[in-house]
């Protein structure tokens, strides 16, 4: 009996301690999707996290800088026009943090509205895993589609349009100010 309360005791520390991470990360994002983004805003990642969206799949926090800095160069403008948050935690030191949201972009003066679910996995304060599922589905990929191969093409070309992004975008970079 002593022993479940300690155990409780441990998780609810646990719980406590990740308590404020996403009010920590959302200003940080508010800016990468905002096109607003600088040096500081990446320090939210981990250095070897992921990003994936349906068109991009980037590893490591440079690779991540070329996606959000490709934002202002794409459209005319970006940004979450409303969210909300769920928070779980997964274990000792980590969370996972879905916001569903609703991004708006302008593209050649056209308005684009998605409705999107940003899957974020943290562990010890940083992110280590961020996903962008557009109209809230699962990427594809050859664990999600019924055709493996189609899948393990969709991450190759996912994989490929970030390294040509990446190069575009000078390896990450940051604007000069």
């Amino acid at each position: 009996m002593a022993q479940m309360t300690r155990e409780k005791t441990e998780h609810a520390k646990d719980e406590q301690q990740l308590e404020g991470i996403f009010e920590r990360i959302m200003p940080h994002l508010l800016n990468l999707y905002g096109s607003t983004a600088t040096a500081k805003d990446f320090e939210i990642y981990a250095p070897h996290a992921t990003f994936e969206d349906p068109l991009m799949r980037a590893h490591g926090v440079d690779q991540i800088k070329s996606s959000f800095y490709t934002l202002p160069k794409v459209f005319g403008e970006s940004r979450i026009v409303e969210y909300t948050v769920k928070e779980n935690v997964i274990g000792p030191g980590k969370v996972e943090i879905i916001i569903d949201n609703k991004q708006h972009y302008k593209l050649f003066g056209k308005d684009v509205d998605l409705t999107t679910q940003i899957r974020l996995n943290v562990e010890d304060g940083k992110v280590v895993r961020h996903e962008d599922w557009w109209d809230k589905k699962p990427l594809k990929n050859r664990d999600t589609v019924n055709f493996p191969l189609m899948g393990r093409v969709a991450e190759v070309t996912r994989r490929g349009s970030m390294l040509l992004t990446h190069a575009f975008m000078r390896f990450g970079k940051d604007p000069k100010p």
